[in-house]
């Protein structure tokens, strides 16, 4: 709080109490009083007046200097109501109740859309187990009448099951705590399950996978890793890979898993916006796949909140590397 914006709000003041000495002044030239009292009592109304001044404007700088100190170091602006004291002064405690009640007002409109959220996330997850029975079905229908058509069928199917699965995780990134389990994970059954999520892609596009030292051990959830790895997977198969490299690394404060792949590679400049949501980047463009640039999103998401670190690294005509982070540190070792 400045002193010169705290004075302009007294002008009036000032003009009215100049005003009231002024009259009294005026009164006392009329009665035979002596300089002394002429000049004592006006000087002592405006003295008064002005230390009466300067202890509101102290008071108040405290008090709001405490305010804006709390709010700087809260994460959670809208809890200041809960933390400042109560004010000494009459408009501040007219101030601090109407923040409490906009507080308030606050709180229960964000409820109202949190709780409908809720609800529309519950109905995404019931849809998606809801589908996921017709397209077994199908795919059943499919594996018992084979025929070239039924095949190109079959590998539509499995690119929906795949747009199910990350509308599904996309719906749960935000409660991973909910839904995540901890145990200890065998990497190599981790990399077979995603190998053999995308059998019927790799042998169509003739990709070669060759995986190796993965017989390693992670404190993690398999069921988000797989859905991680496959989403990089799927990258891979789509930006024109015909080999895919897949192998682990044990080092002193964590595990690292490296997939590699010969692909068409990303631009140096697009490097640093590979995990934006939204970003397809110029491949995208090319190849007219219509990204939707979700995958890598969530899965930078994904890690983020499962604690696991995510690393891309890519040269333009020549492949892309991605490195998954397991540190030992972050988790509780099971035996």
């Amino acid at each position: 709080m400045k002193f010169n914006s705290f004075m302009k709000d007294k002008i009036l003041q000032i003009c009215l109490i100049t005003f009231g000495i002024a009259t009294i002044e005026i009164f006392l030239l009329a009665y035979p009083f002596g300089n002394f009292i002429k000049i004592y009592i006006p000087t002592t109304i405006f003295v008064l007046y002005f230390i009466s001044i300067i202890f509101e404007y102290l008071g108040k700088k405290r008090y709001y200097r405490n305010i804006y100190k709390l709010l700087g170091e809260l994460e959670e602006k809208y809890l200041i109501t809960e933390i400042i004291n109560n004010p000494s002064f009459y408009e501040g405690k007219i101030l601090k109740e109407i923040l409490e009640q906009t507080n308030k007002s606050m709180i229960e409109n964000v409820n109202k859309y949190k709780y409908q959220q809720e609800d529309y996330k519950e109905y995404i997850e019931m849809w998606i187990h809801e589908i996921k029975t017709p397209i077994a079905t199908s795919k059943l229908i499919i594996e018992n009448n084979k025929s070239d058509v039924t095949k190109n069928i079959d590998e539509e199917l499995n690119k929906v099951e795949n747009y199910i699965e990350q509308a599904l995780f996309y719906a749960r990134s935000n409660t991973v705590e909910k839904d995540y389990y901890i145990k200890k994970s065998n990497l190599k059954d981790i990399v077979n399950e995603c190998i053999k999520k995308n059998k019927t892609s790799l042998i169509q596009d003739k990709i070669n996978i060759n995986t190796h030292d993965l017989d390693k051990q992670v404190n993690t959830d398999s069921k988000w890793i797989v859905f991680i790895l496959n989403q990089i997977i799927q990258n891979s198969i789509k930006y024109k890979s015909s080999k895919i490299e897949i192998y682990a690394e044990q080092g002193k404060e964590n595990i690292v898993l490296y997939i590699k792949d010969n692909g068409m590679g990303i631009k140096e400049s697009e490097i640093t916006r590979v995990f934006e949501k939204g970003f397809t980047g110029t491949n995208g463009r090319i190849l007219n796949k219509k990204s939707t640039g979700i995958g890598l999103y969530l899965c930078k998401k994904l890690c983020n909140k499962i604690g696991i670190g995510i690393e891309l690294n890519s040269i333009q005509n020549e492949g892309t590397e991605i490195k998954i982070i397991f540190p030992k540190s972050s988790y509780i070792d099971m035996k």
